[in-house]
């Protein structure tokens, strides 16, 4: 014969949580409403004005065109020019920042004297800001005065001083190596906490099983980190794909280093077409979260594929 259990009675804090409804919706009300005031409205207008033919300059009121500014954003070759640079800018200098991130990260966890110092030493060049570390690196990079070119020049490297961010050969990939040098530090920081997370037990068995260092590594270690590093790249991918500080900086409007975004100041800026501009600002946001979701999709895809 089965005893039938009493089931507690609901204490005061369910019933109040049942209660409560609608309540934080309505709490999260202001939040969302100062978003609206903050990102979806300037987001509509500029996506009104990209069906429009505004301009700063004129004198009229601007006229409904439609889709014509983005046929004409389509079909106009230094845009394109643009989306090919944002997208190498962004696929090589992520590549490079998660390679040596983790790299980083493993020597910073191992156990040493003055490990502490340089911990703190390899987070410098992330907490400079953007501005000041590329006008740092543009004196270095000077073809005159700079200390790279005197650096090369002294071991023999080359032969005579290079314009680092003036040549079209180099421009991209000096640019390239500052964004390195500044990011480099913040994938670091996350792949060290997620090492930090792994429990010991788990080095110690692979130990046990005779795993080397290179299948420690690559069975154990990045499985584990792989969350951590997902997210380290997501934000540097969104950083990337819409870099223009630094780039302005080093190299201002050149054709060899325009992204999207340069391009979007410069039809906003330089030659005041706020329809073209803002239909080329849409078009950006678009790559971004394009470019976003397929990295989120893949991520995903794998993660499945592994489960």
């Amino acid at each position: 014969m089965t005893r039938a259990v009493a089931l507690p009675a609901p204490t005061a804090r369910a019933r109040r949580g049942e209660s409560l409804g609608l309540a934080p919706f309505l709490w999260a009300l202001p939040a969302l409403g100062v978003l609206a005031a903050t990102t979806a409205w300037p987001l509509v207008q500029t996506l009104w004005l990209s069906l429009t033919d505004a301009t700063l300059f004129a004198d009229r009121a601007a006229a409904f065109v439609g889709l014509a500014n983005y046929r004409a954003l389509l079909a106009d070759p230094d845009w394109w020019d643009a989306v090919r640079v944002t997208l190498v800018f962004a696929l090589v200098s992520v590549a490079l920042e998660t390679v040596l991130g983790v790299a980083i990260a493993l020597v910073l966890a191992a156990a040493f004297p003055g490990r502490g110092l340089l911990r703190a030493a390899v987070l410098v060049p992330w907490a400079i800001p953007t501005v000041v570390s590329a006008k740092i690196w543009a004196w270095m990079y000077h073809d005159l005065h700079g200390v790279l070119n005197a650096m090369l020049l002294g071991a023999g490297v080359i032969d005579e001083p290079v314009a680092w961010t003036a040549d079209p050969a180099t421009a991209l990939a000096a640019v390239i190596l500052v964004d390195v040098w500044k990011t480099t530090p913040f994938v670091a920081l996350l792949a060290l906490a997620a090492l930090q997370m792994i429990p010991g037990a788990v080095y110690e068995a692979a130990r046990v099983d005779g795993a080397g260092p290179a299948a420690t590594f690559w069975r154990i270690t990045l499985p584990l980190i792989r969350p951590a590093l997902i997210v380290a790249v997501t934000f540097r991918l969104l950083d990337a794909l819409r870099a223009f500080d630094l780039i302005y900086v080093l190299t201002g409007d050149r054709a060899e280093t325009m992204t999207v975004s340069l391009f979007v100041r410069q039809q906003l800026i330089d030659f005041q077409d706020t329809g073209y501009g803002s239909a080329a600002a849409t078009l950006t946001l678009f790559l971004v979260a394009l470019a976003t979701a397929l990295y989120l999709m893949a991520g995903r895809r794998r993660e499945g594929a592994l489960a």
